[in-house]
């Protein structure tokens, strides 16, 4: 965008939506990673659930 000319407007836009795409499919990553975890009632889910909550 930035070599055809694009103005500084429609790039920060561009971005913004990237970002917003981003979040949207870590937050999706996250809670199935957190259903996974306690449906298979594994040792270790606090030590997860504590290493997701830093991801927040």
């Amino acid at each position: 965008m930035i070599e055809s000319g694009e103005s500084c407007l429609d790039i920060a836009r561009q971005l913004a939506a990237v970002e917003s795409a981003v979040t949207a499919a870590k937050r999706v990553l996250i809670h199935d990673h957190i259903d996974h975890c306690l449906a298979h009632d594994e040792d270790s889910v606090l030590t997860e659930m504590k290493a997701l909550t830093k991801l927040l």
